[in-house]
């Protein structure tokens, strides 16, 4: 049967091309895996330059008189202090102070801001909390987003770019021409590395992505993205937190702007606090393979947690994974059994990221 998709990237040719079946994620077909290795992949990533087509994320834009108290109402963060040139990374919370989804507000002058979400429930809430203001939103699939990642990453968009990107700081954003193509470029990334996303028109966006693979940059697909992400312990929305989980029990207590009143799930949130049921951790696992997830975490009988996001690390040696635990077993060294899908084997919490612990190679 073929696959009914609502969302179509401009580079899905080049996405077939690759060996890709265009597998669904967001309504859109994503070069889930591509006839390349995953690990050669993730070593461009951590060695030279990969490019991932991000363009499955949503891209919202938010004008209009109102536009600022929309955003302030729907997610976590004080939108008055992302000054233009800016973006913040947030949550969004469902009314019973839940994560209904993880996004980035960007602000681009002019009154004008953007919000890109992965599969979450953002749109929805936009859409909830417009009632009664003077605001316009829409969603913009033309805008297409290739990720750029990668120590080399810099020295290549910079060759190409009308801007100097040396200068902009982490999750900043700045209009450029790139290979002579109008662009939006933000210094942001899924990766743990230093790189940058590049948004631009469907009319753009194959020349880019094609001078940039000339360029020697790697297409990579979800399944090297995964590796990437786990190391560096970013989460996965559907994953790693869901609607059943509070901003404090996924680690995501720092987008939470504390001084600000008046905004969906607030007060619900701000009383489980101190009440959390699991906490994400990361995990080692005693296992020469990826486990397939949804595996039991416990000790001495007692189940204390569930697997989330697995993947193995060839260039750490290590199978890794995302979790959720117990608060009692979320400490750093703690031992786990580890059972399910025919595997029998122990774990042991580590601390997040497990790449670049101190985060140099993202914020330097």
């Amino acid at each position: 049967m073929t696959q009914e998709l609502s969302r179509t990237s401009i580079l899905a040719s080049r996405h077939t091309e690759l060996g890709s079946g265009l597998e669904d994620w967001n309504g859109m077909g994503t070069a889930w895996s591509y006839n390349s290795n995953p690990n050669d992949e993730h070593d461009a990533v951590r060695e030279a330059a990969g490019m991932f087509d991000m363009s499955p994320l949503k891209k919202v834009f938010v004008n209009g008189p109102d536009a600022q108290a929309l955003l302030d109402h729907v997610t976590s963060r004080d939108i008055g202090k992302i000054a233009p040139g800016h973006s913040a990374y947030l949550s969004v919370l469902t009314d019973e102070g839940t994560m209904c989804d993880d996004a980035i507000v960007a602000s681009n002058g002019g009154g004008e801001w953007t919000i890109v979400h992965g599969s979450g429930g953002t749109t929805q809430c936009l859409e909830a909390s417009a009632s009664g203001l003077n605001v316009d939103y829409a969603l913009n699939d033309d805008l297409h987003d290739i990720s750029v990642q990668g120590p080399k990453a810099l020295g290549i968009l910079n060759a190409n770019c009308s801007v100097d990107l040396e200068a902009l700081r982490y999750f900043d954003h700045t209009p450029a021409e790139l290979f002579g193509h109008a662009c939006r470029i933000s210094r942001t990334g899924y990766t743990g590395e230093r790189g940058y996303e590049v948004f631009a028109d469907a009319s753009s966006a194959g020349d880019i992505w094609d001078h940039l693979a000339g360029a020697g940059v790697m297409p990579c697909s979800f399944a090297s993205l995964d590796k990437v992400r786990i190391e560096a312990g970013l989460l996965f929305y559907g994953y790693d937190m869901t609607t059943e989980h509070t901003p404090w029990e996924v680690g995501l207590g720092f987008t939470v702007s504390r001084g600000k009143s008046e905004y969906r799930g607030r007060d619900a949130m701000l009383a489980a606090e101190g009440k959390e049921k699991v906490r994400n951790v990361g995990l080692v696992i005693d296992y020469d393979d990826m486990v397939n997830g949804e595996e039991v975490l416990s000790q001495d009988g007692q189940a204390l947690g569930v697997v989330n996001s697995p993947c193995y690390s060839h260039r750490l040696g290590k199978s890794l994974a995302l979790a959720h635990v117990s608060p009692s077993a979320s400490s750093p060294g703690t031992k786990l059994e580890l059972s399910g899908g025919g595997i029998e084997t122990t774990a042991e919490v580590v601390s997040l990221p497990i790449y670049d612990p101190k985060k140099l190679r993202t914020h330097s």
